[in-house]
């Protein structure tokens, strides 16, 4: 058995190469022969030195749904339209998606081109300035791997630690705010359909749990059918909004083109409207956020330096259109703004629904399309947030690391890291109990997390390329434009970031204070203390695992 895990970690058994502890596999875990991708697959691995122990059974169609689902923009398009309609209004709304795509374009532009770099020997330089290691991308790390490839020397074990860090909190985070949103909008229905329901916090607890434990359940028994299922779930993606956009185009008054597109309203009691509108961009930038879910599940992607950009910027394209269909259905089918924002049922939506429609039976069948979606892209979330947290802890990156990164044999799951997600999705959730801001502020923590680690990963590719050096080969390279490309995309994340701590309205108290600066802030100086106290010790940043003896020939075959 031993002699089989060296093998597959160092077909060469060179006494040079680099040591990983197998103690997180075994025998049987090595998955069979289909299962592990193709040649450029398996150098992949080779070369990253690690072992597949993942099934490689995502295409390009089924990752494609997983990742436009997970984003889910149109969906939260409609259940945030409170937060839009306060700050914004309809012209915020069309502006404010219209500036965070054309921003988003240059953002996952950088992103995909990380998603496939690999190693060429045509380009000495491209190996790691820390360890002289040939580089290699394709994997569920993300993007503390790519800082710790692309960082200067002198900060990169840290800051691809702090990374990590954040990534791992902020997906978690993500699973409990998206079943949260789903379980609020199941009591907002109710209410619609029984005005004497009084929602109660213990509802709402109960329903974010039981989202959670359907989307555990489905990774877990369902985890060889989840792929297949990702393509009936894209189709519903799509033909829900057509089902839901075509009544309110038909039946509800409209705007003319001036108020719906170009009507910027602050209900928010901001002194400018210029800060109300940035404020309430956050929500449509919220929709768009999170295409690196792709890159997490690279390890279960076949081909997938190839496969991985053009997943990540076909969902960009797909959820942009079908974004923009919805947010002109929301410009001119809302006329009655304060009264939306007055709905008994906590969700403007509901309301435009109901008003639209006439219908609590059409409102319920309307609104059951958008839970579902939801529930399926919690599903999608808990994948990513287990592969994150798997693959930080394969480095030695978070407490009870031997734990989490361990892989059940026959499973060829990280079933661990999925039962931690399900834990924390819990725990999290009963926080509900007792104060609802609590929640509020450690969900909040994901797009603070999302924007950082985009900050970070392409300020160090574009600082490798200002010092001149090399990139390593690309399947999807930027070219001559990679520079100025990554620029734009870091002018836009900036202001954003800043932008993600504001409240939504002011004056600001203790219940609408948003309390994501201190998550943000929490997690850094607690894991930088970490790091500090030991965690630097034993963390191995993904450089310090890779095969420096292993090259590619640029076809995807191994050489010495």
């Amino acid at each position: 058995m031993a002699e089989k895990i060296a093998h597959a970690l160092h077909p060469d058994k060179l006494d040079n190469e680099p040591e990983w502890s197998a103690v997180e596999v075994s025998e049987d875990v090595i998955v069979a022969d289909k299962y592990q991708g193709n040649s450029t697959d398996r150098s992949d691995m080779r070369m990253l030195g690690r072992i597949q122990v993942l099934r490689r059974n995502f295409s390009l169609l089924p990752l494609l749904g997983f990742s436009t689902v997970l984003i889910c923009t149109w969906e939260l398009q409609f259940a945030n339209m409170l937060f839009a309609l306060t700050d914004g209004g309809t012209g915020g709304i069309f502006w404010g998606f219209t500036v965070t795509i054309f921003a988003c374009v240059f953002i996952y532009l950088s992103v995909a081109e990380m998603a496939s770099m690999s190693a060429s020997p045509s380009s000495p330089s491209s190996m790691s300035p820390l360890t002289g290691l040939w580089s290699r991308t394709p994997t569920a790390g993300g993007q503390y791997h790519w800082v710790s490839e692309f960082s200067p020397r002198w900060c990169q074990k840290y800051l691809s630690y702090i990374t990590g860090w954040l990534l791992a909190m902020g997906w978690q985070g993500s699973i409990v705010g998206l079943s949260f949103v789903a379980g609020t909008i199941v009591q907002g229905l109710i209410t619609l359909n029984n005005p004497s329901y009084e929602p109660q916090q213990w509802h709402g607890t109960l329903l974010v749990i039981a989202a959670v434990a359907i989307a555990i359940g489905m990774n877990i028994f369902l985890s060889k059918s989840l792929p297949i299922a990702e393509v009936p779930i894209l189709i519903l993606h799509v033909v829900g909004l057509f089902a839901i956009i075509i009544p309110l185009l038909a039946m509800a008054p409209k705007n003319d083109a001036r108020t719906a597109l170009l009507t910027v309203t602050n209900s928010g009691g901001w002194q400018t409207t210029g800060t109300s509108f940035m404020v309430g961009l956050l929500t449509m930038l919220s929709s768009m956020m999170g295409f690196d879910c792709a890159v997490h599940m690279s390890e279960e992607v076949k081909n997938a330096s190839e496969v991985l950009p053009k997943a990540i910027l076909m969902g960009v394209g797909v959820n942009a259109i079908l974004g923009y269909l919805c947010v002109f259905t929301l410009c001119f089918t809302i006329t009655d703004i304060p009264r939306l924002l007055d709905s008994k049922t906590g969700f403007p939506f509901l309301e435009l629904f109901i008003s639209v429609t006439k219908s609590n039976a059409g409102t319920a069948v309307m609104t059951a399309i958008i839970i579902i979606t939801l529930i399926m892209a919690v599903v999608s979330e808990v994948a990513t947030a287990s592969r994150q947290i798997w693959a930080f802890s394969r480095d030695d990156g978070l407490p009870f690391s031997k734990f989490l990164r361990r892989v059940r044999p026959e499973w060829n799951l990280p079933l661990n890291a999925l039962w931690v997600s399900f834990g924390f999705g819990i725990i999290i959730a009963l926080i509900n109990l007792g104060s609802s801001v609590a929640l509020n502020a450690i969900v909040s923590l994901t797009i603070s997390a999302l924007l950082s680690s985009y900050i970070v990963s392409i300020g160090c590719i574009l600082s490798k390329r200002l010092r001149g050096e090399p990139l390593p080969h690309c399947r999807f390279s930027l070219g001559k434009w990679g520079m100025a490309i990554n620029i734009t995309a870091l002018v836009f994340l900036i202001p954003f970031f800043i932008f993600c701590f504001f409240p939504t309205a002011v004056p600001v108290d203790r219940e609408t204070m948003n309390w994501n600066v201190a998550m943000f802030g929490g997690i850094t100086i607690f894991a930088t203390l970490y790091y500090v106290l030991g965690g630097r010790a034993i963390y191995r940043p993904p450089v310090l695992i890779q095969n420096r003896s292993l090259q590619d020939d640029g076809n995807g075959e191994v050489g010495i």
